[in-house]
């Protein structure tokens, strides 16, 4: 039997955690040779640190701040089989704890020539998810293709060359495209100049984001996949009987932020201890440690929140989340063995 659908999530995305030995050490476990590694140390004040296979393993970006690419040749010194090996900089500093979040994309990368601007491309249509690069036109209107098979939810873009906030692009809110930044506690803005489609991202005028002439952009695609990730909104209701979101899955990791009002990102995976309901969250927007301060049971279909909390469940205030799964409602995991 056939599926169109992923039923083996920890395929494309995994939560690894370790331990920091302030020389060098391989980490494995990942399940896959990851092109996107989302750093952060959870035990100690300090910034998360964002790498890719297409920049290159040396180059940095920080999701707290709008810094330009940093190189850092002590960091992630290899992407692995099964993980990645570290030399003795700020991601493995002795006896500091972190995790990390890894990404499968397609482990090489394609030139695509489907907008006005050619990019670099790192794309898995299974998985719904494309690294982006390009170098950004002449300030006025230009298209950018994503290398997926259909329109991206949501596209996170930041500018490696300039000190500029992150972009995260969507029309997930309301139909209509909007603006927030990862970078920041900022509500939501309406887009007068973005759009996407089936092949491209495009954006109608200069962009300090994503369209500065001459100047290079990392963009990070992600569309829902059935039994891998769901990406949309929900209205909190100011109780500890919090709303449930299904998600067609059970969650391994979600990403939320109230879009209507100033507030932190927030992200909690199934990984670090504390979850259903305490779990332990960190900050995108933040280079604070750990915290244990949000309430949040991951089920076999969804999430449901057991906090009244402002950043994950004010009453009527309205928010945006991301999804990958652990394990799929759908899928093989649900059909008899001897079925197969």
């Amino acid at each position: 039997m056939a599926f169109t659908e992923i039923d083996k999530p920890n395929e494309y995305f995994n939560t690894v955690l370790y331990t920091g030995n302030g020389s060098t050490q391989s980490i494995t476990g990942v399940n896959f040779t990851p092109d996107w590694i989302w750093f952060k140390v959870r035990s100690e004040v300090g910034s998360h640190r964002l790498v890719d296979a297409v920049r290159g393993n040396t180059k940095y970006l920080f999701s707290n701040g709008t810094d330009a690419e940093a190189t850092v040749t002590t960091n992630v010194t290899s992407f692995d089989s099964d993980g990645f090996s570290l030399g003795n900089g700020s991601v493995n500093e002795n006896t500091r704890t972190y995790a990390s979040w890894s990404w499968l994309a397609s482990n090489t990368t394609a030139s695509n020539t489907d907008g006005s601007i050619t990019s670099t491309v790192s794309a898995n249509t299974t998985s719904g998810f494309s690294i982006v690069s390009y170098t950004g036109g002449t300030g006025s209107s230009m298209s950018v293709g994503h290398g997926l098979s259909q329109k991206p939810d949501i596209v996170i873009f930041k500018n490696r060359d300039a000190v500029v906030n992150w972009g995260v692009y969507t029309d997930l809110i309301d139909g209509s495209y909007d603006f927030l930044y990862l970078n920041e506690t900022n509500a939501k803005g309406d887009s007068g100049s973005y759009s996407a489609s089936a092949n491209t991202f495009s954006f109608s005028a200069s962009s300090t984001v994503a369209n500065t002439s001459g100047e290079k952009v990392i963009g990070y695609c992600f569309h829902s996949v059935k039994g891998f990730s769901k990406m949309g909104t929900y209205t909190g209701n100011g109780s500890t009987d919090g709303p449930f979101i299904y998600t067609g899955f059970k969650p391994a990791w979600v990403m939320w932020k109230k879009y209507n009002n100033i507030e932190d990102w927030e992200v909690a995976d199934n990984k670090r201890l504390g979850y259903n309901p305490s779990n332990y969250k960190l900050v995108p927007n933040s280079s604070s440690a750990e915290s244990t301060s949000i309430r949040l049971d991951f089920l076999s279909n969804g999430f449901k929140i057991r906090s009244l909390g402002g950043p994950i469940n004010a009453s009527g205030d309205s928010f945006i989340y991301m999804a990958f799964a652990e394990n799929p409602l759908v899928g093989t995991n649900n059909i008899p063995a001897t079925a197969r």
